[in-house]
Order: C-alpha cells, then structure tokens, then sequence
C-alpha cells in the first residue's frame, strides 16, 4: 500500500497537480484499494490533525508579518542598512541578507520573505548596475533564513507532527540562522570584491539614518521579544504569536500610521489564504502519514537502516540525502508533515535529539526552496529580476558552500544547536 500511496502521489506531483490535491489523490487510490482502511477513521485523522490548539499560531504570525511588512516599515530597513553597509564591497547584496535576516523575526515565510524583499531589493540593485542574476541568487538563498529566524512556520508544523517543543526548536534555530546571515554576506563581500560590483558612493547622512532607525526599530525588536517570551516561558508559541500581532497593529497604527481599513482588510485577508493553503496542506498530510504508520512503513524503513547500515553517522547523511532529495521536488510544509513520521522513529534509533531533527530537516528543505527544478524562492525572485532560472542557478553556487557547512554543523555537531 506504502509504494502505491507513493507512486501515485508522485506521478499527480510530476503532473503539475498542487501538492494537497496531490497528496489527496495518493490517499484515495489507498482507500479505494484495500478493504482494511476504514474511511471514517482516516476522515477523523484528517480533521483531528487541524483541530490544534498551538496551530493558532500560523495564521497570527502570518498577520504579523502582512501588517509589519505591508506599509513603510519595509523601506525603512532596506533604508537603515543600506546607509550602514551600502558602501562596501558587494554592500547592496548584504543588505538584502540581513533584511531577510530581520524580517525572518516577523513572518516565519521564505516565500513572504522572496516576495517583499525582493520587490524592494531587486529594483535598487538594478538602478546601481547589479547583475539580476547576482540579485536574484542572493535574495533566494537569503529568504530561506526567514524559515531558521523565529517565527517558523515550518518550525510549527515539525513540532506538531513529532510531538516536540516549539519553543526549543525556535530558540534552536537562531544560531543556525545568524550563521547562515553571516556566511552569505561573506559571500556577497567576496564576489562584490572580485567582480568589482557597484555600490552606494554617497555620502553617509545621519539624519536620514536615524530617521530610518527609528522607523525600523519596530522589527528589530519584535524578534527579541519573541525569543526572550519563548526562553523564559513568559508565554507559550500561540501567545505570543497572538501578542506580535497586536504588537504590529499598534506600531502600524501609532509609529507609522499607515494602519487603514483597507490595508487591514487586504492583511487579514491574505494571512487567511495563505493558512487555508497551509491546513489544507496538513489534512492531507495527516491521511497520507495515518496510512504509511498503518502499513507500517517508518518501522520497515528503521529495520532497513537498522540491519544494513551500522555508522551513526552513516545514518544522518542518508537522512540528509533523502530530505534534499524531497525538498527539491515537494513545497516545505509537506515535506515537513510527509518526512517527519518517516524520519522521528529512525532518530530515536540512533539517539538524535527531536530539537536536532528538526533543525536538521528544516535546514535541509530551505536549501530545496531555492534548488531547481521546483525552487519556490528560486523562481519568485528570478521572475522579479526578469531573468532565466538557468542564470540565477549559476550565481548559487558559493551560496550552496555556505549552506552545506551550516548543515553539516547541525547535522554532525548537536552542542552547536542544542544549549
């Protein structure tokens, strides 16, 4: 039953069919195909999966992140940054990482992240003689951080799905994070330097800084106050996911007042899609991972690894392999909600701590969003740059270097993440 859920959840992916109706029609040809699967039992599977208390979160941090990034708070970083590290080697490129970087502490979406930095980013660059392509390389591989920077959305989901703490995993992912924003501006300062990129020649104005610091000051500290609420156990995930968003409609309303009906509207709106996709997502998940558990699949996959493969660390490039694998080919929250009851009993066969796994897999499946033939980030930001997927891919390479080395530490160094 396993490979017919697989074979036929892959041949609609391959398709071009949306990953939940994809997901959907392996768990029928399932259910249409055995005797020994009751279908109100998976219908209650389905539904249960959704009807969590901590899944609150998703929708509010995805309103936080509509609200914040929606009016000027967004200039205002690009703004701040630009006159701190625009006049260095490759600066404009690291400005678009650690604009990425900071809003990573107000969405939890790389795909919200590509979208709205990269809509900001990618004209400036053209006006100072960027190459697109550079552009595009840059802002793909950087608005994957916004997924290790807390609020995660797929941090959320691991959680869920493995029954681990959420709060760990977001104060785990920080590290990760800030290492993965520092390794990518090295690369920007090293290209910058070899290519003799442009950059700002203007002269550094302190008024017109501090006057972008105080408008983006906003997201500098939303970040912090999450992780400080998370660590000291102030308040739990959903709390505080509700407290940042009413945090971001009073600054939008009292610093920027670009709060009106209609932004709010359109913010609410969109955040409300999006998790709608998302829990569609998560039912059918929840079908596919009910199946595979009662055809038995994870416990076949860890008597497999257990009697042919005997290293531990043999064991965790095998994992890493199959979770690139996927994230190449599925969308990051599927990924995450398909792999993670394959790959929770394996860990606990060699010991890896819940906290690692999921950093591990979310490191793992960021890198898929910006690796063809299926990189979310990837397209979304050669398409703002208006230049071939082919060209942007060629620019990736040192930015594949420094995520491998970031995943190689989490993967192989437990005391790096696990504090």
């Amino acid at each position: 039953m396993s490979a017919l859920i697989l074979l036929t959840f892959l041949g609609s992916a391959v398709i071009a069919m949306p990953i939940a109706h994809a997901l959907l029609v392996g768990a029928m040809a399932a259910a249409a195909t055995s005797d020994r699967i009751p279908l109100d039992l998976l219908v209650q599977q389905m539904v249960a999966q959704v009807q969590s208390f901590p899944l609150i979160a998703i929708p509010f941090f995805m309103l936080t992140g509509s609200l914040m990034m929606g009016g000027k708070l967004g200039e205002a970083l690009v703004g701040v940054l630009s006159a701190l590290i625009g006049r260095f080697h490759g600066g404009p490129a690291q400005v678009g990482v650690l604009s990425s970087t900071l809003f990573g502490g107000v969405s939890g979406s790389a795909v919200a992240d590509a979208s709205a930095i990269g809509s900001l980013m990618i004209p400036w660059h053209k006006r100072l003689g960027y190459p697109a392509a550079f552009s595009a390389a840059t802002l793909a591989s950087a608005a994957t951080i916004d997924i290790l920077i807390p609020p995660s959305i797929p941090m959320i989901l691991f959680a869920l799905s493995a029954n681990a703490s959420i709060a760990s995993l977001f104060v785990a992912g920080v590290l990760p994070g800030l290492l993965m924003c520092g390794g990518f501006m090295a690369v920007c300062w090293w290209v910058g330097k070899r290519r003799n990129f442009p950059r700002e020649t203007g002269r550094f104005d302190g008024r017109a800084f501090r006057r972008h610091l105080f408008y983006a000051s906003p997201a500098l500290v939303l970040p912090v106050l999450i992780i400080v609420f998370l660590r000291f156990g102030i308040a739990t995930p959903t709390e505080v996911a509700v407290l940042s968003t009413l945090y971001a409609g009073a600054v939008s309303a009292l610093v920027y007042r670009d709060l009106g009906w209609r932004r709010l509207h359109a913010a609410v709106v969109h955040s409300g899609l999006a998790t709608g996709v998302v829990l569609l997502v998560i039912m059918a998940s929840a079908a596919i991972g009910w199946l595979l558990t009662f055809d038995q699949m994870p416990n076949g996959v860890v008597d497999w690894v257990k009697g042919n493969v005997e290293a531990k660390w043999m064991v965790i490039l095998l994992m890493n392999l199959l979770m690139l694998f996927i994230g190449m080919f599925i969308d990051l929250p599927a990924a995450v909600l398909l792999l993670t009851p394959v790959f929770v009993p394996l860990a606990d066969s060699i010991g890896m701590d819940m906290t690692q796994l999921g950093i591990m897999m979310v490191v793992n499946l960021a890198i898929g969003l910006y690796t063809p033939p299926v990189g979310t980030t990837l397209f979304i930001t050669s398409a703002l740059a208006k230049v071939k997927v082919g060209q942007t891919v060629r620019e990736l390479a040192p930015f594949y270097v420094v995520a491998f080395g970031v995943l190689g530490l989490v993967s192989y160094t437990p005391a790096f993440i696990l504090r």
